[in-house]
């Protein structure tokens, strides 16, 4: 958080990544988060339902872009076309980035239509995903028509705090569910007559004793 609002560039006029450049104070902080960012990304990715693998699947190639975002440091003040002449290192770097965040707005788009997590799941990727299709809008037009500046820093860190919100409440909620579900399934295991090992035990124990009762009947003879 801190490499992001009081990096090199004053103001926060300049990209966030410019706090990952090799020679600058905020490298390790940088490179620390956006690789936390990853990790989270795949956990998020591994805890939702197995039928959501289209989220998964986007999630998964945001995680992995993230990583080359972090692992491939741009240039001094991170130039970008078409107002600035960049090197392989800056597209790469560049590339990653765009991609990771549209793969991460993306997952949100595919969650708001998912039958396989719960309505407070979708609803949070709604959230999510209004304010993040603006914003990544407003972003990539920046960058294509005013370039490096105040307007562009302040709505990139928008978008990324917004990602970053989204995949921290969409992953808690996810396992407070999974959490909720395991204590019922569990619950009911436990009860007799429940689906589970209890109701093994007194089924099969009330079956042998009503075949041991005798029924005082004798057998028909023809």
């Amino acid at each position: 958080a801190v490499a992001v609002v009081d990096g090199p560039s004053p103001d926060l006029a300049g990209y966030v990544s410019e706090a990952g450049v090799t020679n600058g104070g905020y490298s390790i902080t940088y490179r620390t988060g956006i690789f936390g960012l990853a990790a989270a990304l795949l956990l998020f990715a591994v805890a939702l339902p197995a039928p959501s693998r289209i989220v998964t699947a986007l999630l998964v190639v945001a995680a992995a872009n993230t990583v080359v975002s972090g692992a491939v440091s741009c240039t001094d003040r991170c130039p970008l076309p078409p107002f600035e002449v960049v090197t392989a290192a800056d597209l790469v770097h560049g590339a990653a980035s765009v991609l990771a965040v549209a793969c991460c707005v993306f997952a949100m788009l595919a969650l708001t239509c998912s039958p396989t997590v719960d309505a407070a799941v979708r609803r949070l990727a709604v959230t999510g995903a209004a304010g993040a299709l603006p914003l990544s809008g407003a972003v990539g037009l920046g960058m294509l028509t005013l370039g490096r500046g105040m307007v562009v820093g302040v709505l990139e860190r928008l978008l990324l705090a917004l990602i970053v919100l989204w995949v921290a409440a969409t992953a808690v909620r996810v396992g407070v569910a999974g959490l909720r579900g395991n204590e019922r399934d569990g619950e009911q295991g436990d009860r007799p007559g429940g689906d589970g090992s209890g109701r093994s035990a007194y089924g099969q124990a009330q079956n042998r004793t009503v075949a041991n009762v005798p029924t005082g009947r004798k057998p028909h003879r023809r």
